[in-house]
């Protein structure tokens, strides 16, 4: 199983960006996904997460300028923020599981390579 995280890059404040996180392998369906991020300096943190029903959590430093969703079809899951600000500024992460779904790290066995968001003021 391998994930693939894409869509970041070097944004304005206030601006909108969409992370994709395709991954590889039979049954996307029955994964549990995830965002974290992990800026300089810091702790990595959980953005959110999605489980197999659809239903999310996104109760982290994006709440309520976020959206997460997953298309089974195209065994990917997206992440969308709005009113982007600096402090968003980190590497971000997906993960998957087919066994855990929740905000902790270490429930999480298949992890993408990162996709790097800049926010300039």
């Amino acid at each position: 199983v391998q994930l693939q995280a894409s869509g970041g890059g070097l944004v304005q404040a206030g601006d909108s960006l969409r992370l994709s996180c395709s991954i590889s392998g039979p049954d996307f369906s029955k994964y549990a996904m995830a965002w974290f991020r992990q800026s300089p300096g810091k702790e990595r943190e959980i953005v959110g997460f999605i489980g197999w029903s659809g239903a999310t959590n996104l109760d982290g430093p994006v709440k309520g300028r976020s959206t997460l969703s997953r298309d089974n079809h195209k065994n990917t899951v997206y992440l969308q923020i709005h009113s982007l600000k600096p402090e968003d500024t980190a590497v971000y992460y997906c993960a998957g599981s087919d066994t855990y779904s929740g905000s902790s790290g270490a429930g999480y066995e298949f992890w993408g390579q990162g996709t790097q968001v800049t926010v300039s003021s």
